[in-house]
């Protein structure tokens, strides 16, 4: 049972809302232990290579009908022998902004210094059109959460990402070329202007 059949049972207002924590804790931990998942969870995220799909076809891969979608990726390495990931598409690339946030885990605490161990990092990253550096910016966004583990290998590694398209407030319409997500389901931006 897949989880848009699990969503036809809920009544309204149930979502799929995890915290950061618990996506790295449950979900990308589980991913990269290759555990399966309980509760119908398995249903809720697929694989995805992020540099073969747009940010704007990404919606149909999902398994969840939501205004936010979850997928697993494994990191693609810029170059053989370094950690910069490749994040470029056909038609643009994700670029990170601002700092990486700290995920701890509240279940844990560090006998030291009494805090929280650190469990993950957040890494947020803007989709732009066109090629760097003269891109145009959309307003696609893209959370990606990584293990914080020092003994994990840094070239292979699986991330967990959460992908959703923020609405600009003077423009209810998509950039030419791109959907604009209603109700969770995407429509083109013709479609909904009403031209052909």
């Amino acid at each position: 049972m897949g989880l848009r059949d699990i969503e036809m049972t809920l009544p309204p207002g149930f979502r799929f809302y995890p915290s950061d924590e618990e996506l790295v804790c449950h979900y990308l931990h589980g991913k990269v232990a290759n555990q399966r998942f309980a509760g119908g969870a398995a249903g809720t995220m697929v694989e995805v290579d992020l540099h073969v799909h747009e940010p704007w076809e990404l919606p149909d891969v999902a398994k969840l009908s939501t205004n936010e979608w979850y997928f697993f990726s494994f990191r693609d390495r810029k170059y053989a022998t370094g950690l910069r990931t490749n994040r470029a598409t056909r038609s643009g690339y994700w670029k990170a902004t601002g700092k990486d946030r700290v995920i701890r885990s509240p279940r844990s605490s560090s006998s030291r210094s009494g805090r929280a161990a650190i469990v993950g990092m957040r890494k947020t990253l803007v989709f732009y059109r066109g090629r760097a550096p003269n891109g145009s910016k959309t307003c696609w966004v893209m959370h990606e959460f990584r293990i914080e583990n020092p003994h994990a290998p840094p070239k292979e590694d699986w991330v967990l990402c959460r992908v959703f398209h923020k609405k600009k407030a003077d423009t209810e319409y998509a950039m030419d070329g791109e959907q604009e997500i209603v109700g969770g389901m995407a429509r083109s931006a013709a479609a909904v202007s009403g031209s052909t």
